[in-house]
């Protein structure tokens, strides 16, 4: 029976595919069109128990073409798993990439849209 909270080992490892992953963009390492000139943030990893697979989670600081870009990065996963492989030496199996798009931050603004709506400042002004 697994708990439904990542290890520490999980957590780790996922950060540092981050920093990895994060520097290739960076750099601009990956050559893709789609990809030239964009800012991407990798906001988190999320690590399969066994550590076979990354989930990435990946925003747009410019909000173009998101779903583009996202499957631009799938496009070079086999690529980006190569390259973190070489940063990655304390894992045995360096885990298969799979990006997604993050819609937490969308959840952040639709909910501040809201606690700044009047209707929640007349229900919170009780005078």
């Amino acid at each position: 029976m697994r708990c439904s909270s990542p290890s520490q080992r999980q957590l780790r490892i996922g950060e540092q595919i981050r920093h990895a992953i994060a520097y290739m963009l960076l750099r601009a390492e990956i050559q893709d069109p789609i990809l030239h000139g964009v800012m991407l943030s990798i906001s988190e990893v999320r690590m399969s128990f066994d550590l076979r697979i990354a989930t990435c989670f990946v925003t747009s600081l410019d909000n173009k073409n998101i779903d583009k870009l996202v499957e631009a990065l799938n496009h070079h996963a086999r690529y980006i798993r190569g390259q973190i492989g070489k940063s990655l030496r304390q894992i045995r199996y360096i885990p298969e990439c799979r990006f997604q798009l993050d819609t937490a931050f969308d959840n952040f603004s639709r909910i501040d849209m809201l606690l700044r709506s009047s209707e929640v400042a007349r229900d919170l002004d009780h005078g």
